[in-house]
């Protein structure tokens, strides 16, 4: 099954899947038909990324997406279809990943990545008081997303806005290419982002406090919000992250995960 791209290291356009969920969509459906017998090894990131017209990063991406559903492991020898990767003609679910190995969606949680939403990735200078946090000169831009989750009626359920720091452009390939994003990018798929710390070899920490914040009284008829301030930050204590989030308490949970 073939991946048609013209260009691998170009942005997606607006409306467009991320070139790694194609590369997965297409191997996954080897593996549930069997083309990949079970046990089987696949072919090498190499091979994978001419078939494919990506690159390897892309392809890396794409097989963890697919370890994670239990369709394929790895070891030192390579990749492999897993054993029994259909029942019935869909992917038998495996057992619940260690709460070790669990990393929330960014930037809103799993909730967050299923409903209607509306992102954008800018260039700009963060808020003065930011800046230092970040490593940033004073109003020296860098990489910010903005998030909106929508009911499907319309109402807005959840907002957050993120902003990266430096030692998070230079660390993190995946996000260091948004760099040329300078007119801003429609619809970004960032969902990966602590997947992607995590394979950059960074033990990040979220620190995250929540608060009420001042508002109309619900008697009054107004609706309930809580908001949600995340640090995000390095083994070496470098913050990489710094993301606001804010919802409707009446309309949203918020769920905490840690990796210890």
């Amino acid at each position: 099954m073939a991946v048609p791209d013209s260009a691998p290291d170009s942005e997606p356009a607006e409306g467009v899947v991320p070139r790694y969920l194609r590369v997965a969509a297409a191997l996954r459906d080897d593996l549930v038909r069997h083309a990949l017998a079970p046990g089987s090894r696949l072919p090498s990131e190499r091979s994978l990324a001419q078939r494919y017209h990506v690159n390897r990063q892309t392809v890396r991406s794409a097989l963890q997406l697919l370890r994670e559903e239990g369709l394929v492991v790895t070891d030192r020898r390579g990749t492999f279809a897993a054993h029994d990767p259909s029942h019935g003609g869909a992917p038998r679910p495996g057992p619940p990943p260690a709460p070790s190995a669990a990393r929330p969606a960014f930037p809103g949680g799993p909730r967050a990545a299923d409903a209607l939403v509306r992102a954008s990735l800018g260039w700009e200078p963060p808020p003065a008081a930011l800046a230092p946090r970040l490593h940033l000169a004073p109003g020296e831009p860098t990489l910010v997303h903005r998030h909106r989750v929508l009911a499907p009626q319309g109402p807005e359920l959840q907002r957050a806005v993120s902003w990266f720091s430096r030692a998070a452009l230079e660390e993190i390939p995946q996000l260091a290419r948004y760099r040329r994003a300078r007119y801003g990018v429609r619809q970004p798929d960032l969902r990966l982002l602590y997947h992607w710390m995590h394979q950059a070899g960074l033990r990040a920490t979220h620190r995250e406090s929540v608060r009420v914040p001042p508002g109309p009284a619900e008697a009054a008829g107004g609706a309930a919000r809580l908001s949600v301030h995340r640090v995000v930050s390095d083994q070496h204590g470098h913050v990489l992250e710094v993301t606001d989030i804010d919802f409707s308490a009446r309309e949203a949970a918020w769920t905490y995960e840690y990796s210890l």
